[in-house]
């Protein structure tokens, strides 16, 4: 009977519809597996064709490709004497199933379907795929001409089985089967199946690690002793269980799909096994250093250009936005130092230059990353030497630019065709002219970010353009605290889904671990656009006296609209409680519907937000997350009177709890 067993988990770098790239990574990783004496192989979600096509699942190029580069792993060489699970999408009965293909020596063993699909957030697998509701149920499921010519099979069986080895059983969960109150690994256990797989496609969102750790731990516990893959520890661990035992006597059996082939060696008794994983949480300041500057990079390399262009104004968000960049730099620098092969080669594809290693962060920084401070007679001197002491410090390639004349130019134009000058608000001027002049200037900057990404690196003599990062967080973009088609119009956004509290507590981590100093201003400093004119040489405006709200109140509204699912009326309900003691019931009805207007006003913007890396659960991006409408009614008539009616009822009894507190 054999004891231990080596399986391999891969997680690869798939990109939607690069059948060609998906095939070769996921040979070299079965090749990877064989070499480390692996006799089971699973790979990640939808790996053949990758797990972002969206709607392209529903175009039958796309399972016919699936089809067809399965073709190629069932003839390879690499693949033999290993059963390989990959995924990919399967029409059954001209139904459309997320699919685990299982298979073992030119012969595919099971079709398993997924049966609990995400839908939520940035998941739309409903849209796409049905989920298979027939537990422990299968069904004949006719192969293509092309697979039955390299398997010799007619059909397999498709549905909710497991596979039993010479050895072992092993069971197959899917993902979101995982998150599912009734796990399918918990009848399974029950069964005698002791090898749980999940393949998973979940995408990275702060603080959910804790919550996907634990749910795996969760799995493990509920039926091993240990993280470990010696079966007989498994054995021994339930047969002590009784009341395991009797409810196993009572289970409904799965199918088993037999399969002639043993998991363990012969002589592997004295094979050591795996100790437990000893899982580091990241906290939150880390994940935003090593999530979205990953991304950059896979982002970066993919598009093929040559770098990104930032417009850094020296405040929080784009500071921050640069601080990611630079942890970007120091992870590529780091796992070059370390010898990937892959990521130098990269490195020199985005550079230009075949015989170039980087040697430094700072360095490698100036070659790929383009600062630009787009100063206006608004702007202070101490945002200018922020930025600069910023671009410095990560060594940044830094460009200064002064669009005064610009401007003038087309408020000049504006004048000579309509005949009066606009003022700003403290010249004199409406608030209509004072929003328009504001946005001429945010304007002028997304035009000239654009003009320098395309051309700065030609006037260096280096090929390539740059890709423009916008720097909007997830709170100014639920509020719509900025100028459509201005500068936060970039081509990626890697702040798009971070709260301002969260980029603050970032910029500290840079601070003491990166040892940005210049960063020590930028944290003090209060958030402004620098948009109205400076009083006295100082900057007079600022983002929350803008806004009517602050950060902190931003997040809470966010989380309470999307995840709480709160209109105006319940979230008014939820904040009297929560803000009970710092708010009458009167000034927290007012903070709800101005928080709304805001919102309900401005929620065209989201139609236009730059594509973003979605770490918070209420980001307001429109069309990818948020299927919100773009057009309200944002007087909310009915909902607003709710509130005030509510407010007439606690007011009287708020006066007098206070009145008798005074007693």
């Amino acid at each position: 009977m054999g004891r231990t067993v080596t399986v391999a988990t891969c997680a690869l770098n798939q990109w939607a519809l690069d059948f060609d790239g998906n095939l070769e990574r996921i040979l070299k990783s079965v090749e990877i597996a064989k070499c480390k004496g692996a006799r089971y192989r699973l790979g990640p979600e939808l790996e053949i064709c990758g797990y972002g096509c969206s709607d392209h699942y529903f175009e039958s190029d796309t399972l016919l490709h699936s089809f067809q580069a399965l073709a190629n792993l069932l003839e390879s060489p690499v693949t033999q004497d290993i059963i390989c699970d990959v995924g990919m999408p399967v029409m059954h009965r001209n139904v459309r199933y997320n699919c685990r293909v299982i298979f073992l020596n030119k012969k595919i063993l099971l079709i398993r379907p997924k049966m609990a699909l995400a839908n939520t957030g940035n998941y739309r697998e409903m849209r796409w795929f049905t989920p298979w509701n027939r537990s422990r149920q299968v069904e004949d499921y006719f192969l293509p001409r092309m697979i039955q010519e390299i398997t010799n099979q007619e059909t397999v069986q498709f549905g909710d089985a497991v596979l039993a080895t010479l050895d072992t059983c092993i069971g197959s969960e899917i993902c979101e089967e995982l998150w599912t109150p009734n796990s399918p690994h918990i009848e399974m256990g029950i069964d005698g199946v002791e090898i749980f797989t999940n393949s998973s496609a979940s995408h990275h969102v702060l603080r959910k690690a804790h919550t996907r750790v634990d749910l795996v731990n969760s799995a493990m516990t509920k039926e091993v002793l240990v993280a470990t893959l010696d079966l007989e520890d498994v054995r021994s661990y339930r047969a002590e269980i009784s009341s395991r035992n009797l409810a196993a006597s009572k289970a409904i059996p799965y199918c088993r799909i037999k399969v002639n082939f043993a998991l363990s060696w012969s002589d592997n008794i004295s094979t050591p096994t795996s100790e437990p994983i000893q899982w580091r949480y990241h906290s939150p300041e880390e994940e935003i250093s090593l999530g979205p500057a990953c991304w950059l990079w896979d982002y970066l390399r993919r598009s093929k250009q040559g770098g990104f262009l930032l417009p850094l104004s020296g405040g929080v968000d784009s500071s921050a936005t640069a601080c990611i960049v630079y942890s970007m730099c120091l992870q590529v620098c780091s796992a070059v130092w370390n010898g990937n092969q892959g990521v130098l080669s990269d490195v020199r594809k985005i550079v230009n230059d075949e015989a170039y290693t980087p040697k430094d962060p700072r360095e490698f920084c100036r070659r790929i990353l383009t600062t630009c401070y787009m100063a206006s007679e608004n702007s202070s001197q101490d945002t200018y030497d922020r930025a600069k002491s910023l671009a410095e410090e990560i060594g940044s390639y830094h460009i200064n630019i002064n669009i005064d004349g610009v401007v003038k130019a087309v408020w000049g134009v504006f004048s000579a065709v309509m005949g009066r000058l606009p003022q700003y608000y403290m010249c004199g001027g409406s608030s209509r002219e004072n929003l328009a002049l504001q946005n001429v200037q945010a304007r002028i900057r997304m035009v000239f970010a654009y003009l320098f990404a395309q051309l700065c690196l030609w006037t260096r003599g280096i090929p390539g353009g740059l890709l423009v990062l916008g720097s909007s967080n997830v709170d100014e973009s639920l509020r719509g605290y900025l100028t459509k088609y201005d500068c936060s119009s970039a081509d990626i956004n890697p702040i798009g889904g971070i709260s301002k509290n969260d980029l603050r507590s970032f910029i500290q981590h840079c601070l003491e671990n990166f040892h940005l100093t210049a960063l020590r201003s930028i944290l003090s400093a209060p958030p402004t656009a620098e948009l109205e004119p400076l009083k006295e040489g100082q900057v007079a405006q600022t983002d929350e006296a803008d806004m009517g709200m602050t950060y902190a109140e931003l997040s809470i509204y966010g989380k309470l609209r999307k995840i709480a699912k709160a209109g105006p009326y319940s979230m008014f309900c939820k904040l009297i409680n929560k803000w009970k003691d710092i708010c009458t019931p009167a000034e927290v009805a007012s903070k709800v519907k101005h928080f709304f207007r805001m919102y309900s006003i401005n929620r065209h913007k989201m139609t236009v937000l730059t594509p973003s890396y979605h770490a918070a659960d209420y980001s307001p991006d429109d069309n990818r997350f948020d299927l919100r409408p773009f057009l309200y009614n944002s007087a909310w008539s009915w909902q607003f009177r709710c509130i005030d009616a509510q407010v007439s009822q606690l007011e009287p009894k708020e006066v007098n709890s206070r009145l008798e507190d005074v007693v």
